[in-house]
């Protein structure tokens, strides 16, 4: 007894020791042990985006609100906890089960049937894979599962109701989502009565919460789709490919952004910001939350194009291109045209059409937008850079203002005879630099090219051009725009494309727009340095960069400009530059000019016209056929240039020119100075600035002609 007092003395005085050292000694400590919690900040909500406005402020892309249920889980949340509530969900709400995978179903199985999944792998397989010591917990666990997955039977996995179905839809969306950041679960089709039942029982579901969502919204339908691009879904979140570098930004995996062309190419202007919340947990259970910053809505962004403009000249484009393609013995391949205007002071791009006949989801054709194509594609323009050929023998002082040249057949040794398209007609004869660009003179070209090479030519001799004459030649059409990429503000721009000999022949194509290939926005860049006096203005799309306003119907204020960017001004004389101007107003008005269907045209264009020797690869008999491109440039007014434009109809023909791209260039110009008229008589056109602006504060607070082509 005694032993036993004394064991029951030293124990308690070991206790009381104990004791006194956690209360005296470590007290402090450990109250702040008891007291500790976590600060996890977490972003919420999903604000909109900003909104796509035209230069008069009509909205192209808009958001449209839509009801939506969310379910935010903790960091402690448990898989069974997240079933309940998920069972409790579809008793309230339809559930659409069309995204559920295999792999879903597997998963949900497994959860689902716990015992029958644990007898799918035997002790021996699970204690084989215990004695493994080079194996951790983990990786048995993994093995294990993995041989669960395996052993689901496709009669287990499709043993579901439509009921389970609609769960496991639910479960699933739960699972995409991160711990404290709001996950949406439903936000379309999300009925009145959906919600309230939702809202009424919000209590038992602990998570799920009822808010407002959008979707993103292209109010013309397809105007400008391809160049527009896409917003990935609440579902899709991040695209796989870029998610690292979105994550590294700040973004969550669940988060919308652009994956495409002007949505992506200005994503940190147009994404929103999310409500910043900062939660005190402990143990990973939620004891409070307070807001941090506010969200709000994407900054809103104005574009140069002229909606009203763009609808007019896609209207055109589709008609002429659809009447002209049904010609088949004429166009048998003719399936797609481009038109981009453009203002040359400012490099501002009014409109941008493209379209080609594709297969809609019926598998029937159709005319589609290919405005993308305007700068990503490229093709053979002919005689349209016969201004760039004149400049550039001004500017390596080879050719002379005025310079008469003889237009003459030319045959070089060893390769076949070449003459202007009209020398069997008229003959050979005399012609300078100006009369050359009016009747389109191949001939004038040739002999302009063979000076900058520093050749002579005679009559059935050979001749030896350096390469070096070609990088010349590439080097002064690049100050121009041709053959580089113009600097458009969307991405996937192509610089053209290069032909690969350097033979006397290639040099003659070249100086004549048959060899080298240039894209429609590149042709209108170059129309343009013509118009302005040699400067090669950047084109862009984004005008202005404005705050989102919270009233229907008005713009925010201006938050930045773009503002006008010369690349490069050409190595040309202001004396070099008229004449070709003046070339080209012969073009568009001398009797024989090759586009004189604007003689008579009160906005006294210049224009120069383009017919280029093609090949079009047809898959389906798989075999190459000849045919022809045709093209115009040309900007009004000649004294006072408002806007350039280029028109490019690839496969056009195979024989007699239909000459669609006169017919096109003229209509679509024709519009552009009518809709000015209206504008003005409107009120809406600024005449100081020669700028038509909408301006809401302001209003609230107050032809046959005879043509000859090559």
């Amino acid at each position: 007894m005694n032993l036993l007092f004394i064991s029951v003395f030293f124990l308690f005085s070991v206790l009381i020791l104990r004791l006194g050292i956690v209360q005296i000694v470590q007290g402090n400590h450990y109250e702040a042990e008891v007291a500790r919690t976590e600060n996890v900040k977490s972003h919420n909500g999903t604000p909109p985006r900003g909104k796509i406005y035209d230069r008069y402020r009509n909205v192209i892309v808009d958001n449209v609100p839509l009801n939506a249920i969310t379910y935010t889980r903790t960091q402690t949340t448990k898989p069974k906890e997240m079933l309940k509530v998920a069972e409790k969900l579809a008793e309230l709400i339809d559930m659409d089960t069309k995204k559920i995978t295999d792999r879903d179903k597997q998963d949900f199985w497994l959860l689902t049937h716990p015992d029958q999944a644990e007898k799918l792998v035997s002790k021996e397989e699970i204690k084989k894979l215990e004695d493994a010591e080079e194996l951790a917990e983990d990786e048995r666990n993994k093995k294990i599962y993995e041989m669960q997955l395996e052993r689901i039977t496709e009669a287990d996995i499709n043993s579901f109701s439509k009921k389970e179905m609609e769960v496991l839809a639910i479960f699933r969306e739960f699972n995409t989502g991160y711990a404290l950041s709001p996950q949406i679960i439903k936000n379309k089709d999300v009925s009145t009565e959906e919600m309230a039942r939702v809202s009424e029982r919000l209590s038992e579901m602990p998570g799920v919460n009822v808010t407002t969502d959008w979707e993103r919204k292209y109010v013309n339908d397809s105007t400008l789709r391809t160049i527009l691009g896409k917003v990935s879904t609440s579902q899709q979140g991040l695209p796989s490919e870029i998610a690292d570098q979105f994550i590294a930004e700040g973004y969550s995996r669940n988060d919308r952004v652009g994956t495409s062309y002007f949505e992506s190419q200005y994503e940190d202007v147009l994404k929103g910001q999310k409500e910043k919340i900062e939660y005190i947990t402990k143990n990973g259970s939620v004891l409070d939350s307070q807001v941090v910053s506010d969200g709000h809505s994407g900054k809103d962004v104005v574009l140069t194009i002229d909606l009203n403009l763009q609808k007019e000249l896609e209207k055109i484009v589709e008609e002429e291109l659809s009447k002209q393609a049904a010609k088949y013995w004429e166009s048998p391949f003719l399936d797609r045209a481009f038109v981009v205007m453009m203002d040359p002071n400012t490099g501002e791009i009014l409109s941008m059409v493209g379209k080609k006949y594709g297969k809609n989801e019926d598998g029937q054709t159709e005319l589609q937008d290919y405005a993308l194509g305007t700068y990503t594609s490229e093709y053979g323009v002919g005689s349209a850079v016969k201004g760039a050929t004149v400049l550039t023998g001004y500017m390596t002082g080879k050719l002379n203002i005025g310079e008469t040249l003889y237009d003459e057949a030319i045959q070089i040794k060893d390769s076949p005879i070449k003459r202007s398209w009209f020398n069997q007609s008229w003959g050979p004869m005399y012609l300078t630099d100006k009369k050359a660009l009016e009747v389109s003179s191949n001939a004038y070209m040739w002999k302009t090219a063979f000076k900058v090479a520093g050749v002579t030519y005679h009559k059935g001799q050979p001749m030896d051009i350096k390469k070096e004459t070609f990088s010349t030649f590439r080097n002064h059409f690049n100050q121009f725009g041709l053959g580089v990429k113009t600097g458009i503000d969307l991405p996937g721009e192509v610089d053209g494309l290069q032909g690969k000999g350097y033979l006397p022949g290639n040099l003659m194509d070249f100086a004549i727009g048959q060899y080298d290939l240039y894209t429609p926005m590149q042709l209108v860049q170059y129309a343009s340095t013509i118009a302005n006096g040699g400067y090669r203005m950047q084109p862009h799309i984004m005008k202005e960069i404005r705050e989102p306003s919270g009233e229907t119907g008005k713009v925010g204020p201006v938050l930045s400009e773009y503002e006008p960017n010369v690349l490069n001004r050409i190595d040309a004389s202001d004396r070099q530059i008229e004449q070709v101007q003046q070339g080209f107003y012969q073009v568009a008005h001398a009797r024989q000019g090759t586009a004189n269907i604007f003689s008579s045209a009160p906005y006294n264009a210049a224009a120069k016209s383009g017919t280029a020797e093609a090949f079009y690869y047809s898959p389906e008999k798989k075999r190459q056929f000849d045919t022809f491109n045709t093209t115009l440039i040309g900007y009004a007014p000649y004294d006072d240039p408002e806007v350039a434009f280029s028109v490019v109809l690839p496969y056009s023909h195979q024989d007699k020119d239909p000459y669609v791209n006169k017919t096109i260039a003229k209509r679509i110009m024709d519009k552009y100075f009518e809709l000015k008229k209206q504008y003005e008589k409107e009120g809406y056109y600024n005449s100081s600035t020669e700028e038509k602006v909408r301006n809401a504060d302001q209003l609230e607070n107050t032809e046959n002609l005879e043509t000859t082509e090559e």
